[in-house]
C-alpha cells in the first residue's frame, strides 16, 4: 500500500463491504491508519463493530445516521430528517480526505448517496480530485456512474449468479 489507490467494489451482489475490510486489515497490519464511514446502514450494531474491540489496529469506523435501521426501510419523514446526518458525514468525509487524516478512508454505500439524490457526482467527483495522491481511498455502492470511473484506479464488480 505504498501509493495510493482509489478502489470501487460496486454491483448488486453481496461482499462489497467486506471486500472493503479485508483491505482495511491489510493496510492495519501494514502500521496504516484506517477510516472506515458508512452511509445509508443506520447505527445500530453492524457486523463492523468487531474492528473496534480488536487490541492494536487503527481502526475508526463512523456512522453519521441517528436512526437503527437502514435508510430504505423509512418513512419520507425520517428519510428527511437522516438525510441532514448523513450530509454530515459527507462532510466528514471531505474533511478527512483534506486534511489527510488517515491513510485508508473506506466510505461504504457512498455510491448508494447519488440512487437516494442525496449528493450529486459532482460532489464525489470533487472530493476525488481534492484527495492526496497518497491516500487510498474505497467507494463501495452498486452502481458506478460514468463520470466517477474516471477517478478509480480500480473498479470490482460483484454480481450475484443464478444458479438456476
Amino acid at each position: 500500500m505504498g501509493k495510493g489507490l482509489t478502489e470501487v467494489y460496486c454491483g448488486s451482489g453481496r461482499g462489497k463491504t467486506t471486500l472493503a475490510v479485508g483491505q482495511s486489515l491489510r493496510a492495519c497490519t501494514q502500521g496504516k491508519s484506517v477510516i472506515i464511514i458508512q452511509f445509508l446502514k443506520g447505527k445500530e450494531k453492524q457486523d463492523l463493530d468487531f474492528l473496534q474491540e480488536l487490541d492494536n489496529l487503527d481502526i475508526k469506523i463512523f456512522r453519521f445516521e441517528k436512526r437503527d435501521v437502514c435508510y430504505e426501510h423509512l418513512t419520507e419523514q425520517e428519510k428527511e430528517e437522516e438525510r441532514r446526518n448523513i450530509l454530515n458525514g459527507l462532510n466528514f468525509a471531505r474533511k478527512v480526505i483534506l486534511t489527510q487524516e488517515c491513510d485508508l478512508l473506506i466510505m461504504d454505500e457512498i455510491l448508494g448517496l447519488l440512487d437516494y439524490g442525496i449528493t450529486t457526482e459532482e460532489t464525489l467527483e470533487e472530493m476525488l480530485r481534492a484527495s492526496d495522491p497518497e491516500m487510498h481511498i474505497i467507494l463501495t455502492g452498486r452502481y458506478l456512474p460514468d463520470s466517477l470511473a474516471q477517478f478509480a484506479d480500480s473498479v470490482t464488480t460483484v454480481e450475484t449468479v443464478d444458479k438456476n
